[in-house]
């Protein structure tokens, strides 16, 4: 029997919505804070390798990938592990050790926070 912990793809229904970090580009100028949580979401996946490892994770069937999984990008194991500890150090990934595999999942709310900085702002009405 296994005691491992499975991370739910969704917030479980009657939990606290997780706010974006930062309103839609075009609704306002960013604080300082802002600007620094979005600019690191940004730079972590500004490395194509990076990119590649978020999408595999976010695409694989269930939202959850082992490492095993999604390590063929075309660099080492250990610069894999590398990547994927910036990602989390982002706050765009979470991850959970079941025996000798690591598995990884996108941040619930993540997506859509990165979709909501990116869309058009309402018109002031």
């Amino acid at each position: 029997m296994s005691n491992t912990k499975v991370l739910p793809l969704l917030e479980p229904e009657g939990a606290e919505a997780v706010a974006p970090c930062c309103p839609p580009l075009t609704e306002r100028p960013f604080t300082a804070e802002e600007a620094e949580t979005a600019a690191r979401m940004f730079k972590a996946l500004g490395d194509p390798v990076r990119l590649r490892l978020f999408s595999a994770v976010a695409s694989h069937e269930g939202g959850e990938a082992c490492v095993c999984d999604i390590s063929d990008v075309g660099v080492s194991q250990p610069t894999v592990s590398h990547h994927l500890k910036k990602l989390k150090e982002a706050g765009l990934l979470t991850s959970e050790r079941r025996g000798t595999w690591v598995y990884y999942r996108v941040e619930p709310s993540v997506l859509a926070a990165m979709g909501k900085l990116l869309t058009i702002a309402p018109a002031a009405v």
